[in-house]
């Protein structure tokens, strides 16, 4: 690391101005909710109490603007329809106006709320501390949130099983948004403004301005300090921002040979660590480096190999595809699935397209789920999407291999079908949520009859409904209007995933089913636990990939845990 940005100076972030280091945030704050069927609660203290009514009349709850004078904040708040709840999300440090995560959502404590199932949280301001009163100070807000509520409707991800299910916990897929860009900055660690200028220069020159900045990527504020803004280009890889930048070299001269002095070091020693931070290295030098690592390609070693083929995905050399392909083809399962999240961001490529497309057949569930999610992030053609009333979206996916149903728990709501053509099984006779719905179906129908009756009514109605599941889906989750009539029952997707689950469980759709894994409230433990161990916070960020990885995976997602002053952690950013 000598002659890198990382050796002259360490990030700071938002809330540890005084403290060097990078750490995501957690945003909060008290929210409300409504829609709830009778299962909210109307038990909060006094002084929660005024804080909400005081938010809820800010916001226009009760006016005509929004359509419910009839209704005060005062009632809102008894009715058994609504409940007060916390909010919580990881933010990434440095997020820039607009970024998207999702948000955990709870009762708040002594709530005698039984349920948050089919609930909306109104519009709430996250801050970094849960307080009543308006924010100051450092409770400023970083993000709002807002949105339907998704309840889990499994037990535990991986233990579908069990029937015990919790409903007073529920998340709001990419339900929450950075108001404002936050801040970030370079300390130096001997203050020189002759070396506060050097690193300026250096940023500037990997990173130049790009359209939509106001002013460069780094910008000097005095003899030990440089303001960074996040270019456009890595809005949403943040954390690979930052590694790339301690890892640059200062002086930009003659990269061939810095690129030659990083390979000979990390063959003469090997290790992990030296691994990763030889692949960021190579990166941040940029294409001139591709000569110099290209003979690693095929290196016999492990670890130089992946580093080199980790900075060659990341710089989209051509000649690299070959040899990742083969790697995604064959060899562990550790392997395969890190090979395939290098092609992620890899430059459009006919060949890389086709081989994750191959690899939807695989015979292991999880590669053919890893190219699936690499796919869909390139944006490949082959995937269809369908949206849903805006509250979720079908992708059809085509394969020749099992049928499969996937769902997706972070980020944006999708029910993932592999297969043009699963149908629901007939002759069928199925019901759940004590009879509220019931389908049947004889073999030679060309229909099945739904019957569906809301929670608070006392009729129900019956429609016919096109067996593909495809289709199905749509129909739970349409709501019928005058501009789009077609008939629909208007679930959300909580409750459409729950009823397609519990389809597939009793074999009427011949597919296996998988649900992705939900790392929320694992990463709010993770900080909050080591806010109490440390005086600052320093903890691993969430992020939007299915698989957490080792620590040797760890070297593919461009992370550099001790390098950048945090843990490792797989980057995410979809």
């Amino acid at each position: 690391m000598r002659g890198t940005i990382f050796s002259e100076a360490t990030i700071v972030g938002y809330a540890n101005s005084n403290s060097p280091g990078y750490s995501p945030l957690i945003g909060q704050g008290y929210g409300f909710v409504v829609g709830l069927n009778g299962t909210g609660s109307r038990d909060i203290g006094p002084e929660l109490r005024a804080h909400m009514l005081a938010e809820m009349s800010r916001g226009g709850i009760g006016s005509a603007r929004i359509g419910m004078r009839s209704l005060s904040p005062s009632a809102m708040l008894d009715s058994m329809d609504t409940a007060v709840v916390i909010v919580q999300g990881v933010i990434p440090q440095a997020a820039t106006t607009g970024t998207r995560f999702d948000v955990r959502v709870t009762p708040v404590s002594g709530s005698s709320t039984t349920s948050l199932e089919g609930g909306t949280l109104y519009t709430t301001q996250l801050t970094p501390q849960l307080q009543i009163g308006r924010p100051s100070g450092k409770g400023f807000p970083l993000g709002k949130a807002r949105g339907p509520i998704f309840i889990n409707p499994f037990a535990e991800p991986g233990a579908m099983e069990s029937s015990i299910i919790n409903r007073n916990t529920g998340r709001i897929l990419n339900g929450g948004s950075v108001i404002d860009d936050l801040p970030l900055k370079l300390r130096i660690f001997n203050p020189s403004h002759a070396r506060a200028g050097m690193l300026v220069t250096a940023i500037n020159t990997r990173f130049p301005q790009e359209p939509g900045m106001q002013d460069q990527t780094a910008r000097g504020e005095s003899d030990d300090s440089i303001e960074l803004s996040v270019p456009p280009s890595y809005k949403n890889r943040i954390d690979e921002f930052i590694d790339l930048l301690l890892h640059t070299t200062i002086r930009q001269a003659n990269p061939e040979s810095v690129a030659m002095s990083i390979k000979r070091i990390l063959l003469s020693n090997p290790t992990l660590k030296i691994a990763q931070d030889s692949a960021l290295r190579w990166q941040a030098l940029g294409p001139r480096a591709l000569p110099i690592i290209r003979e690693l390609y095929t290196f016999p070693e492990e670890r130089p190999r992946m580093a080199a083929l980790l900075a060659g995905a990341r710089l989209s050399d051509p000649l690299a595809v070959p040899e990742l392909t083969k790697l995604a083809r064959k060899g562990s399962l550790s392997i395969r699935l890190q090979t395939i999240r290098l092609m992620k961001r890899m430059a459009l490529d006919p060949n890389v397209d086709q081989a994750l497309r191959t690899l939807l057949n695989d015979e292991n569930v999880n590669i053919r789920l890893e190219a699936y999610e690499t796919l869909a992030f390139r944006g490949d053609p082959s995937i269809r999407h369908f949206p849903v009333d805006e509250k979720f979206y079908i992708d059809i996916v085509d394969s020749d291999s099992a049928p499969l149903v996937y769902i997706t728990e972070i980020g944006l709501p999708r029910i993932v079908l592999f297969g043009t053509d699963i149908s629901i099984k007939q002759p069928m006779t199925w019901q759940t949520w004590s009879n509220r719905i019931m389908v049947t179906g004889d073999s030679d129908d060309e229909e099945l009859e739904v019957y569906y009756r809301p929670i608070k009514s006392q009729q129900g109605f019956i429609s016919k409904v096109n067996p593909d599941l495809n289709e199905f889906i749509r129909f739970l989750g349409h709501t019928s209007t005058i501009e789009r009539p077609e008939p629909g029952l208007g679930l959300s997707y909580g409750e459409t995933v729950g009823l397609i689950y519990q389809i597939c469980r009793s074999e009427y759709v011949k597919a296996d089913f998988r649900a992705q894994q939900d790392r929320i409230q694992a990463a709010i433990a993770a900080i909050q636990e080591d806010e109490i161990l440390l005086e600052r916070p320093d903890f691993a960020d969430s992020d939007n990939d299915r698989f957490l990885p080792s620590p040797e995976e760890a070297m593919s997602t461009g992370q550099s845990g001790q390098a950048s002053g945090r843990p490792l952690s797989s980057t995410g950013g979809e």
